[in-house]
């Protein structure tokens, strides 16, 4: 795999809006009909995680491939948790909106193992119709841990990584 993780700029967000739209034909093709509807993410939403200096982009030197959001927690959503709890109750960060403009690649494992080398206690989630993201989570150390329930009170499928 080539190209860099970098944080993202504001050059950027074109590329990683075409990148949502990527993902969410995506998830529909695989049958995840319900995640990432209603514009969701919104151009707003990466404005914001870039403002923050939370969202970052793999370039493979012809631009943004892939994007992910990376915050700071406490998460809100994620104080309560029904099934397994966390794996810890340490401080952490928080993996939101992953997304690759191809598939097929590895770029949502590239993004997530650099993730989990550069902080050692990460939280994610993600729909239960999400598959693919099930599994590349899974690949690169996270934890199953149970179910939260986002802001909009729909449930999903919290993950837990600790190096």
């Amino acid at each position: 795999m080539t190209g860099a993780i970098r944080r993202a700029t504001e050059g950027d967000l074109d590329a990683v809006m075409g990148i949502y739209d990527a993902a969410r034909a995506f998830m529909r093709s695989t049958g995840n009909l319900t995640q990432w509807v209603g514009g969701y993410p919104s151009r707003a939403h990466a404005e914001r995680d870039l403002a923050g200096g939370w969202l970052w982009v793999l370039d493979e030197g012809r631009g943004a491939v892939a994007c992910m959001s990376v915050l700071p927690g406490p998460d809100r959503t994620y104080a309560a948790i029904d099934g397994e709890p966390w794996l810890n109750d340490e401080p952490y960060r928080v993996m939101h909106r992953l997304a690759c403009a191809e598939q097929g690649r590895g770029l949502g494992s590239h993004m997530l193992s650099w993730l989990c080398a550069r902080h050692d206690n990460v939280r994610a989630d993600t729909h239960e119709d999400n598959v693919p993201m099930q599994r590349a989570l899974e690949r690169c150390g996270f934890v199953r841990r149970g179910t939260i329930i986002c802001d909009d009170g729909t449930p999903r499928i919290a993950y837990h990584f600790v190096a």
